[in-house]
């Protein structure tokens, strides 16, 4: 997988640092520096284009394109194209409609599923949604969100899919990259919701992928739902998103909660230096055949562990 875009000017330094231990001792021809993580190699060129190649380039450019989005407002696709919003749909209120949309839990933790979900919510639910606070779950503690969202699940209609990691570990080895991944997991859940009948004003999902790509991520499959209004931070501008994303994370938090009951430790969320320090534990007591039940080995942890 190849990614390039060029980088803003104040990212450069940022990112030259960034890699510099992982920097290769020759550079090919225009190019700054190179450097290798894991199996990604970083290239940046004189004319200012940064380049991933590999089968997590996409995790990797992830960083920095999350960089360029909170610090320069730039949103860039996987192929690097800036993302042009036309005045209707950035005007769009998605809270006047009754909206399907969905979200996922669990693509940039180490250990636990990928959860997706897909909610269903009419204009009727909004008041109650309000009294709620509903909103993005990453902003909401998890004692919060274990308080709202059996809340949320009585009163609303939604359906829920589960990537368990050993699912997610054999796909990735078939070539399968993460944004695919998720997008056949949203494509499923909000097919299993239409199939109930309902009839969404319209369909939201949290951009993750420029809408092109998406698409073609879902070529294969027989069923692909269409008509799809994606945006970034959706949950912060849908009721529905944010309703899939309160349940998503209420699913991963209970997962999360049945393998450190099942380890007898607490597994850590995210992908940092703590969960680094506890998989090394698992993989000396129970080995690697067991780690795969848990994790996503395909995450540069796999290797800091076994090394």
């Amino acid at each position: 997988m190849t990614i390039v875009f060029k980088i803003s000017e104040n990212l450069k330094n940022k990112l030259i640092k960034y890699y510099e231990p992982l920097k290769k001792e020759k550079t090919p021809p225009y190019a700054i520096f190179q450097a290798l993580e894991g199996d990604t190699t970083i290239t940046l060129y004189e004319s200012g284009k940064v380049m991933f190649q590999g089968i997590s380039a996409d995790v990797d450019a992830a960083i920095w394109i999350d960089f360029e989005k909170k610090l320069n407002n730039r949103n860039i696709d996987i192929n690097g194209k800036e993302k042009k919003i036309d005045k209707e749909k950035k005007n769009l209120n998605l809270n006047n409609y009754n909206t399907l949309g969905s979200d996922e839990v669990g693509t940039g933790d180490y250990f636990g599923p990928i959860i997706v979900t897909a909610t269903y919510v009419e204009k009727k639910d909004y008041d109650f949604l309000k009294e709620l606070k509903v909103g993005d779950s990453k902003n909401i503690t998890d004692e919060r969100i274990k308080e709202i969202a059996p809340l949320i699940m009585q009163r609303l209609s939604y359906s829920t899919i589960k990537l368990d990691n050993e699912t997610y570990n054999n796909n990735y080895q078939d070539n399968l990259n993460m944004n695919k991944i998720k997008a056949l997991l949203h494509n499923k859940a909000l097919l299993s919701m239409l199939d109930k009948n309902i009839k969404p004003e319209q369909i939201v999902v949290d951009q993750f992928v420029y809408p092109k790509k998406y698409y073609e991520h879902l070529k294969d499959t027989s069923r692909i739902v269409k008509n799809i209004f994606f945006t970034p931070k959706a949950e912060d501008q849908c009721y529905a998103v944010a309703c899939s994303s309160i349940i998503s994370r209420y699913i991963f938090l209970k997962e999360m909660a049945t393998i450190s009951k099942e380890v007898g430790i607490l597994i850590p969320k995210g992908a940092g230096t703590k969960v680094d320090e506890i998989a090394q534990k698992i993989y000396q007591d129970k080995g690697i055949d067991y780690l795969k039940k848990i994790a996503k080995l395909n995450f540069k942890n796999t290797q800091k562990i076994i090394n």
